[in-house]
C-alpha cells in the first residue's frame, strides 16, 4: 500500500478571477510542492505533524479517528478545516481509516506558506491520493474555487485550464518560451486571501461574456508567443482589463510606476507573486525596494 504522496505547487499565469466563470488560464506546476506520509501506528489515534520547509513543525494535532475529534492541536482554526476535510474524505469514502488502528501523517512543504503557492490545493491532493477519492470533488466541496491549482497539482508540465459546464477541461501545452530567461516570480513580502479576493471580484458589475472572452483570448496568444515584445504586451493588456474589472489599481501603477518593463499580478491581486518582464540588472530595482524573494522563471516552473 503506497504511504508516501506528493504534489506540486501552482502559480496561475493568466486567467485569475475570470477563471472561475469559464475563462481559459495558463498555469504552470511548480518545482516546489508539498508530500504527506501516512505511518501505520497502535495508538488508536491519527496524529498530524506539519512542518514547512525547513523542517519545522508548524501545525500539530490529535484527532479521534470516529468523527476525528480534536483532542488536542497546536491551532484551533487549523484543527477545525483539517477536521472538515477528513470528514468530507470520508464522504466520499466511508471505508477511509474505518479499520485503522491508529495513523501518524506528516505533511512537509517545500517552499514557505507565504508564498502562496498551494498549500491547500497541494494537500488536498496528496490527501484525495491517499484515500483513493476525487481531488476535484474534495476541493469544490471543502473549499471551493476553480481547481486549477489540483490540476497543477496532478500535472507535470503547464496546462491551459477551462470549467465547462462545471468541469474542468485540461490540456498540457508546450509552454517553453524563448525569452523565459527574461521572466521572473517576484514576491510582494504579503498573502492575500483568495477567499476576500473573490468576494470583491463578486461584487463588481461588468459584462461577463466580454471578460470570458477577452482573457482566454490573451491565454491563448500568451501560450504560442515567441516575441518578448508582444508578450509584454499582452501581460499589460491582461492587467487593463482586471484592473478595470476589480476597480482595482495595476500593481505596477500601485506599488512600480517607475519600472520600465511589464509586471502582471498572479492569483488574488494584492499579494503573493508577481510576473515581471527584467534582467539580472534591472532585477536591482526589486531589491532595493526591499523585495528580496526573486525566482527566475527556470528556476520555479517544473
Amino acid at each position: 500500500m503506497q504511504t508516501k504522496f506528493h504534489s506540486n505547487g501552482k502559480l496561475l499565469l493568466s486567467g485569475e478571477y475570470a477563471i472561475l466563470d469559464g475563462a481559459l488560464g495558463l498555469a504552470v506546476p511548480t518545482q516546489y510542492g508539498q508530500s504527506l506520509e501516512v505511518l501505520a501506528t497502535e495508538t488508536g489515534l491519527l496524529e498530524w505533524n506539519s512542518y514547512n520547509e525547513k523542517g519545522e513543525i508548524w501545525f500539530q494535532a490529535v484527532l479521534g479517528l470516529d468523527g476525528f475529534k480534536t483532542i488536542s492541536a497546536s491551532d484551533g482554526k487549523i484543527a477545525t478545516t483539517l477536521t472538515a476535510l477528513l470528514n468530507e474524505v470520508r464522504t466520499q469514502n466511508p471505508d477511509f481509516l474505518s479499520t485503522s488502528k491508529g495513523a501518524q501523517v506528516n505533511t512537509k512543504l517545500d517552499f514557505p506558506r507565504s508564498w502562496g503557492l498551494g498549500t491547500s490545493s497541494t494537500l488536498i491532493n496528496n490527501m484525495a491520493q491517499w484515500a483513493k477519492v476525487d481531488a476535484y470533488t474534495l476541493l469544490r466541496n471543502a473549499f471551493g474555487g476553480s481547481g486549477y491549482d489540483v490540476a497543477c497539482a496532478q500535472h507535470d508540465l503547464p496546462i491551459t485550464y477551462q470549467l465547462k459546464d462545471g468541469k474542468p477541461v485540461i490540456n498540457e501545452v508546450a509552454f517553453d518560451p524563448i525569452f523565459k530567461e527574461s521572466l521572473y516570480f517576484v514576491h510582494l513580502n504579503q498573502k492575500q486571501s483568495s477567499k476576500e479576493a473573490i468576494a470583491n471580484y463578486r461584487k463588481q458589475q461588468f459584462n461577463k461574456n466580454d471578460l470570458l472572452d477577452s482573457i482566454s483570448t490573451i491565454t491563448q496568444k500568451m501560450v504560442s508567443e515567441n516575441d518578448l515584445t508582444k508578450f509584454e504586451g499582452l501581460m499589460d493588456e491582461h492587467e487593463a482589463i482586471l484592473s478595470h474589472t476589480l476597480q482595482i489599481p495595476t500593481v505596477k501603477s500601485r506599488l512600480f510606476p517607475d519600472y520600465p518593463n511589464a509586471l502582471k499580478s498572479l492569483g488574488a491581486w494584492g499579494g503573493d507573486f508577481v510576473l515581471a518582464v527584467g534582467n539580472e540588472n534591472t532585477l536591482d530595482y526589486f531589491r532595493g525596494k526591499g523585495f528580496q524573494t526573486i525566482v527566475p522563471f527556470s528556476k520555479m516552473v517544473l
